[in-house]
């Protein structure tokens, strides 16, 4: 077991990001234990955290009630961690990076 950590700074296409989400846990569900992060979404000043066991997986932000919202001057950063086996941290980092906004 292992665990892979990503801290990206910038924002996230959200259909970028369900894409790369939903492929990752179609791949890789069944290795991925448990993660968990804090996204900033472009165009959006709510927080997003999304949790995740196995292949089921729920996103939920600030403006939902959940956390507090981006503030002022508040570096926007990605913070991403993933628990379990087989993990290949490069592609991880890689790919999660296809999804930032240009």
């Amino acid at each position: 077991v292992t665990s892979v950590g990503i801290q990206v700074e910038g924002e996230v296409d959200v259909d970028k990001l369900n894409t790369w989400l939903s492929g990752l846990l179609t791949e890789k569900g069944e290795d991925i234990f448990r993660s968990k992060g804090l996204l900033a979404v472009k165009d959006s000043e709510a927080k997003y955290v999304f949790q995740g066991v196995h292949m089921m997986m729920a996103l939920g932000c600030s403006a939902d009630g959940i956390g507090r919202p981006w503030k002022e001057g508040e570096k926007r950063e990605n913070r991403l961690v993933f628990i379990g086996r087989n993990l290949d941290r490069e592609k991880l980092n890689s790919s999660f990076r296809e999804c930032l906004a240009k």
